[in-house]
């Protein structure tokens, strides 16, 4: 099967990173297609979200909460057995617990190319996910380090405030919730004149982002030799048994095939935007380039080039 035009573009920055090219992307225009990007999702979602009854989808946001905040609980003993300390291992786990939009807006590509359907309010689940999964992290570095983090109370209560400011109102979350009240309220009349903008360019948008994420992917692969074999088995492992654990989760919900893959595909991702800035505001021991390297120059080339369609597969069997 061929690949996606969207993934060659990754693996294009990925080589020019190993030739060491002088290819870069202006940091302006990184930050404007990400910008782009989580609008994008957003208000597509927000369009679907305003054909939904909000009492269908209730179930929904709460398996997502849930499975979110599960996923740093059950990984945590394991990167503990891998000899990670308290703190590092909490700092992964949080960027499992996680999602990726990036993985999300490729997953539902792939779903458009195989002509495989899904919910159109998708995008809801990657809002709902984003949090749970960082707050569950930085409960397990809390409870791991008590003894540690006891003499400093109040600072800890002062980072515990800038935290939750940054959770809920940061760059990833505030423009995805933005995007689905905007179309949710607009609706399909409202957003269509946005069609041309949002709609229409998303995946050469796409394909410019992927490109850059393949230059910073190419330049951590480096550090996979420095952190030793532990974050390879984290980065390829890790992905697949939570797809396991997503693909149960939207079966239980009576998702259909399109609907398991993406959250199989979720549960299977690693954060890279709203993980990293959370974890270095509330678990500044955790080492950040340890949790940076496994997830986006580990288990997102992993979830692009193999993941996706290896969950898409595991939903077309599980719904036969």
């Amino acid at each position: 099967m061929a690949f996606d035009a969207v993934v060659l573009f990754f693996a294009l920055g990925v080589f020019a990173r190993l030739v060491r090219s002088d290819l870069r992307l202006p940091e302006a225009l990184y930050e404007t297609l990400s910008i782009y990007l989580l609008l994008a999702i957003g208000l597509k979602g927000g369009v679907e979200l305003s054909r939904q009854p909000l009492e269908t989808l209730a179930p929904q946001v709460l398996a997502c909460a849930a499975l979110g905040f599960t996923i740093p609980l059950l990984l945590f003993p394991a990167l503990r057995a891998l000899r990670l300390q308290p703190a590092d291992a909490a700092s992964v786990a949080a960027h499992f617990g996680s999602v990726s939009v990036v993985t999300f807006a490729v997953a539902t590509s792939a779903l458009q190319r195989a002509g495989v359907a899904y919910e159109t309010h998708a995008a809801l689940w990657v809002a709902v996910m984003e949090a749970p999964g960082i707050v569950a992290g930085i409960l397990l570095a809390r409870w791991s380090m008590r003894a540690a983090q006891a003499p400093d109370a109040m600072a800890r209560k002062g980072r515990w405030g800038e935290l939750a400011h940054d959770v809920l109102f940061g760059k990833s979350v505030l423009l995805l919730l933005g995007g689905l009240a905007i179309g949710a309220v607009a609706g399909v009349a409202g957003t269509e004149p946005l069609r041309a903008v949002f709609v229409e360019p998303f995946k050469g948008v796409l394909a410019l982002f992927l490109l850059e994420l393949g230059l910073v992917a190419g330049s951590r692969l480096g550090e996979v030799r420095r952190f030793g074999p532990a974050v390879l088995v984290v980065g390829l492992l890790a992905p697949p048994l939570l797809a396991l654990l997503g693909a149960g989760v939207g079966l239980a919900l009576e998702l259909s095939t399109g609907g398991v893959a993406l959250m199989a595909t979720l549960a299977a991702s690693a954060s890279y935007i709203a993980a990293p800035t959370a974890m270095r505001i509330a678990v500044p021991q955790a080492n950040a380039a340890l949790s940076i390297t496994v997830a986006l120059g580990i288990a997102f080339p992993f979830n692009l080039v193999i993941g996706i369609p290896l969950y898409l597969e595991l939903a077309r069997r599980l719904t036969s």
